[in-house]
């Protein structure tokens, strides 16, 4: 289990959730909430934010060029 796992799975027992209950309620299967809380490298990241969405586990990207990078990607065409 690594860092990210434990600590979901911390959030997930504090609010008294399963692990089957924690997935039918962020709307993925149960094996997704049993792989992100066991380190699988594959769960998509999409999902990982729907299950933290769920335990109230804010997600923020930072870095030095992230108010360029923003625009940059917003005034691309396509």
């Amino acid at each position: 289990m690594n860092y990210f796992g434990k600590l979901i799975r911390c959030h997930r027992k504090q609010s008294n959730l399963t692990q089957v209950q924690l997935a039918d309620l962020a709307g993925v299967g149960k094996t997704v909430v049993f792989d992100i809380e066991h380190g699988k490298e594959t769960v998509q990241f999409e999902s990982f934010q729907k299950v933290c969405s769920v335990l109230n586990i804010d997600i923020k990207l930072e870095s030095p060029l992230m108010d360029y990078c923003l625009k940059e990607v917003s005034n691309e065409k396509g």
